[in-house]
């Protein structure tokens, strides 16, 4: 497991309610992620690179080249991205259940594998897409899995999960004691697997494999972005992990890439942390962003987060809910957890010195990472 040393606590300024900076992020670095999770992707049925598509109107409003979307609303046939996380950990739990065994990177070398583990369940919590996909991947390998979902998940979210064959267990908790009711039921149950998406002390190798799986996607967009280079990328927090898998592919790198993250101003779990100076969980309540309805950062994605985020802001339900029905016009199928991007950028923006804080020119290219798909399209899922 990578591990990444803590020098100092960065300087962090605030810049109005809505947003914090931290200068040092800017010249910060770490280890690059590892390069097997891409090589595992592509092995899969129906892999192919999510699209990256040009919003004009974005660019012409921030002032800069180019604003693209990496759209992962078609993701290994489920509406998130969640996948790419969901298959390499489970691809690397069952080589180290089978006591480090080489396992060759094909779906149907892995069900044969898997199927080797007495007693296999794979089990988690979720606000919706990781539990689905983690259902997905478990039916696909004719293994069981047990899905905890907080009831502020929405009915159609919870049925997904179900119709993907796993035994669903809906919990009147919010996410963090449902993650924590997950947890003590794998343990209690011989030959469970937890596969969570968040980490805390004693539990961070397989959320390290999820994270690293994310990586994929960066990729992508490297080789879609061809000559030109992000500038800035904007992506979605609730634990942030998805935050860190940004932080370690953008920040292992030599050229400056700004990384500004987005989160629910009713889960501002992140911010808090930052302005606390430590991880810190908040109380968290209903929001059409739930993928990001979280209430404590991942223990593992807090040293990128405090070290390597540029800029954190935090939106509102509405503000999410507008920039949503921007990229659906935009011909982006874009549900409120994606689309907080948007509205988190124009938070930075609208103050004074919000573009210097980003590193944003006219030249700039800004990459918004689209996590879920709209609600007002078929298979609609959170986060």
């Amino acid at each position: 497991m990578r591990r990444v040393s803590v020098q100092c606590m960065p300087s962090l300024t605030v810049s109005g309610r809505s947003w914090w900076s931290s200068p040092s992020a800017a010249s910060w670095s770490c280890p690059p992620p590892p390069s097997g999770a891409a090589v595992f992707h592509r092995s899969l049925p129906g892999y192919r690179a999510t699209p990256l598509s040009d919003v004009a109107s974005l660019a012409a409003e921030w002032g800069v080249r180019r604003v693209v979307v990496k759209d992962e609303s078609t993701r290994l046939g489920l509406p998130a991205f969640k996948a790419l996380g969901v298959y390499y950990a489970v691809y690397r739990v069952v080589q180290d259940l089978l006591g480090g065994a080489a396992v060759q990177p094909d779906v149907a070398a892995l069900r044969t594998a898997a199927q080797r583990v007495p007693g296999l369940v794979l089990v988690t919590a979720t606000d919706g897409n990781h539990g689905r996909a983690l259902a997905h991947v478990a039916r696909i390998l004719g293994v069981p899995a047990r899905i905890f979902v907080p009831d502020v998940v929405s009915s159609a979210a919870i049925e997904a999960v179900r119709q993907e064959g796993a035994d669903v267990v809906v919990i009147s908790e919010n996410y963090d004691d449902t993650v924590a009711l997950a947890a003590a039921d794998s343990a209690s149950r011989p030959g469970a697997v937890l596969v969570q998406d968040t980490a805390w002390e004693g539990y961070e190798t397989i959320p390290q494999y999820i994270v690293d799986g994310y990586s994929t996607m960066f990729g992508e967009i490297d080789d879609q972005l061809g000559a030109d280079a992000a500038s800035l990328v904007v992506t979605p927090m609730g634990v942030g992990s998805l935050a860190q898998a940004v932080v370690t592919h953008y920040k292992s790198r030599r050229q400056r890439v700004a990384v500004l993250g987005a989160e629910p101003d009713s889960a501002a779990c992140v911010l808090t942390s930052l302005r606390a100076g430590r991880p810190v969980s908040v109380s968290t309540g209903a929001t059409v962003m739930a993928g990001l309805n979280c209430g404590t950062p991942s223990s593992l994605a807090w040293p990128y987060l405090r070290e390597g985020l540029d800029a954190t802001a935090v939106l509102s339900d509405a503000e999410a809910l507008a920039a949503a029905r921007q990229l659906v016009d935009a011909g982006i199928p874009a549900g409120p957890c994606g689309a907080a991007c948007v509205p988190a950028v124009r938070s930075v923006l609208a103050d004074p010195g919000g573009r210097a804080a980003l590193g944003l020119t006219s030249e700039s290219v800004v990459v918004l990472l689209n996590t879920e798909r709209s609600r007002e399209h078929p298979g609609e899922g959170e986060g």
